[in-house]
């Protein structure tokens, strides 16, 4: 248990912070955004570029987890877009989608599974980090895109998405860094140094953007956020864990470290989104919030399960 509250406290610490000084006025109107902006378009693109410009593709190339996690994920994504088309627009059901399937990998993933399985889980960690920041969120956009280009010919709507993944840095970012690592040139330390300043700052600066976010008054009501909190912490898990024990009879430490991360919290990208595309976001803030609460039950639950076995 201890373990986990020293992941997930500061976590959750740095939302308190941001929370509290936008309230105590510390932090502008204007914050949350803006602050989010930074993320956007140059904390988190250094990171995505980051972690793929130092990775190989035969690290990363590993079916069963690969199709385990991302099966579990897309399971819940999918069922909770088609349950929010009943009452929203495709964009806001897409936001909502990524929420009930995007875990906190990055934050709370990579420290957790190094804790309960070992520095040999650094690695299905990565992976897992890699499908949430880059594929999930790219697919998530690309449907956001269509949503809001889909006015006119469909042709029309096809040039319009593609000029907008063209120049967004969250899909970029990680193509990029995907290339820079085929060549097998390290960075120059000069710009790796600059990158790694930025990609150091995306965390934080997320959680406290969040923070500020919740200190406003939401214009939304949150309706369906128990739905998409339910999804995450016990569908996402149930389903991850089917698929990696009973299906493709994963390793034992590629099969724990599957369920582990997928039953982590739902983490900042959803909410970034919903912030860059102006969006209700007042459904993603009380998720990350209330799974990262109920999480330290949930996690810990895990953790009883599969440590003994690491």
């Amino acid at each position: 248990m201890s373990a986990i509250l020293n992941t997930v406290f500061p976590i959750f610490g740095l939302i308190l912070l941001g929370f509290l000084c936008r309230r105590t006025g510390r932090l502008g109107a204007a914050a949350a955004s803006e602050i989010n902006r930074f993320v956007v378009w140059l904390a988190l693109p250094a990171l995505l570029f980051q972690v793929t410009a130092a990775s190989h593709w035969s690290d990363i190339w590993q079916p069963g987890f690969l199709i385990a996690f991302t099966g579990g994920a897309l399971l819940v994504f999918v069922l909770t877009l088609l349950l929010r088309l009943r009452t929203s627009h495709l964009a806001d059901a897409s936001i909502d989608g990524l929420s009930a399937s995007y875990p906190n990998a990055g934050f709370i993933g990579i420290p957790l599974c190094v804790l309960v399985l070992g520095r040999d889980a650094l690695q299905p960690a990565m992976i897992a980090t890699l499908l949430t920041a880059c594929v999930m969120f790219a697919g998530t956009i690309v449907l956001i895109e269509v949503a809001l280009q889909g006015e006119g010919n469909l042709g029309q709507a096809m040039r319009k998405v593609g000029r907008a993944l063209a120049t967004n840095p969250l899909v970029i970012a990680p193509v990029v860094g995907g290339l820079w690592a085929a060549t097998g040139i390290t960075l120059p330390t000069a710009p790796q140094r600059l990158i790694g300043l930025l990609a150091d700052a995306a965390s934080p600066c997320a959680l406290i953007s969040l923070g500020a976010f919740l200190a406003q008054k939401q214009a939304g009501t949150g309706k369906g956020a128990s739905w998409i909190v339910f999804a995450k912490l016990v569908v996402q898990p149930l389903a991850t864990a089917a698929l990696a024990f009973s299906v493709f009879h994963l390793p034992t430490l590629w099969a724990a470290s599957a369920v582990l991360l997928s039953a982590l919290p739902t983490g900042t990208g959803p909410f970034m989104l919903a912030e860059l595309y102006r969006r209700e976001a007042a459904v993603v803030s009380r998720v990350v919030l209330v799974s990262t609460l109920i999480s330290i039950a949930t996690v810990s639950l895990c953790v009883h399960l599969f440590s003994p076995a690491a």
